[in-house]
């Protein structure tokens, strides 16, 4: 079945992370996508091993399938000229170069539109595309760092502590393929591309939005409350007889149900526990009231009684313990490339109930050189 995208060009001239991600994102949704990497190693996620598969990373792997891969040197005059016949009859351009390379080497969004006015030109910075930064190079972690993720991860006498995935990176690249599609919804009615601009940055100010704004308000610093929520209780991990669990009682009605389910349903009209403020102002009462009841029992005791009753309730998951859920199966979201053994996690969403099958292994480094770039001969 054609792609949502089906007829969609796009040229990818990605490293790492962000850029390529977004750009799997749109070849998985059935564009044709062109993976523009230098002659000399490509894509350096290629090295991002181990693990490797077929000389590549299984990184690399994950975030280009499905894309057709050409070798220009951007650096010489001949190839950049390729770039920009490529450009001509392509619909959008992603690139997340170091920041300003573009401009000085005669492609960025000014240039490219000249030769394609309908072009939508995505640029994926560091910093953003304005400001004393704008020039900064930057990766996730340092933007955890800056953009106060890091203040807000882990227990109060931790020291400050990454997210383990790559979150702004991720969220910057579906953040430029949002983007990207609703320049091109835009273009139905204009006829004429834009620019399209997102950075790391914004992406890590996007996920501290709630405490920057409570900030705003009240000039408190929000603290880190280790596996629990800031604003609600009880909404934490918790252990058990043996393995913790994690209970998601968001609000009074389902703060009810949990009392009762823990055989304590006095708790609910406890002068402490008896609404939502109260909780959350007395949280460390609260816990010292659950946590010993819940070790009275097994993870597998408390999921069943707590799930029963109604109120969210989880298993503290590993990886292993993850890749074996019958919830992970039954979602389909494990595909295994064309023309390989690799199994690797799809897109997280679906169209008619059905999830986008890659349309192909990823690209060796530039296998469609002859495919793309022939035609263009010596120009």
């Amino acid at each position: 079945m054609a792609g949502p995208l089906n007829g969609v060009k796009v040229i990818e001239i990605g490293q790492a992370l962000a850029g390529p991600l977004a750009g799997v994102i749109m070849a998985d949704l059935g564009a044709d996508v062109i993976k523009v990497e230098k002659p000399d190693g490509g894509d350096d996620a290629r090295m991002w091993g181990p693990p490797f598969v077929n000389g590549d990373s299984v990184s690399f792997h994950t975030n280009n399938r499905a894309k057709r891969s050409v070798t220009l040197d951007i650096k010489s005059p001949a190839d950049v000229e390729k770039l920009k016949i490529l450009a001509r009859d392509a619909d959008i351009l992603i690139q997340n170069l170091r920041p300003g390379i573009v401009d000085d080497l005669g492609i960025g969004p000014d240039a490219m539109m000249l030769v394609n006015p309908r072009l939508i030109y995505c640029s994926i910075w560091a910093f953003g595309h304005q400001g004393p930064l704008k020039m900064a190079p930057g990766f996730d972690p340092l933007l955890q760092c800056y953009g106060a993720v890091v203040s807000l991860t882990g227990r109060p006498e931790d020291p400050p502590t990454f997210c383990a995935p790559a979150i702004n990176d991720t969220a910057t690249g579906m953040w430029c393929v949002i983007g990207a599609l609703a320049a091109l919804k835009q273009r139905e009615a204009t006829g004429k591309g834009c620019v399209v601009d997102t950075s790391l940055f914004e992406s890590a100010v996007a996920w501290v939005q709630g405490p920057l704004n409570a900030y705003n308000v009240t000039g408190n610093l929000p603290q880190r409350h280790g596996a629990a929520s800031a604003t609600l209780a009880p909404y934490q991990i918790f252990e058990t007889a043996d393995r913790p669990i994690c209970i998601a009682a968001g609000n009074d009605r389902l703060f009810v149900k949990l009392a009762i389910a823990m055989g304590h349903p006095a708790w609910r009209n406890h002068k402490l526990f008896s609404d939502g403020r109260k909780r959350a102002a007395n949280r460390e009462a609260l816990v010292a009231a659950m946590q010993p009841v819940l070790l009275e029992k097994s993870r597998r005791d408390w999921l069943g009684i707590i799930g029963d009753a109604g109120v969210p309730v989880a298993p503290v998951n590993n990886i292993a313990e993850l890749a074996e859920t019958e919830q992970l199966r039954a979602m389909d979201i494990m595909r295994t490339l064309p023309g390989s053994n690799l199994r690797i996690v799809g897109l997280p969403l679906s169209f008619d109930k059905q999830r986008p099958y890659p349309a192909g292994d990823s690209p060796t480094l530039g296998q469609h050189n002859d495919e793309i770039l022939g035609p263009f001969g010596a120009a």
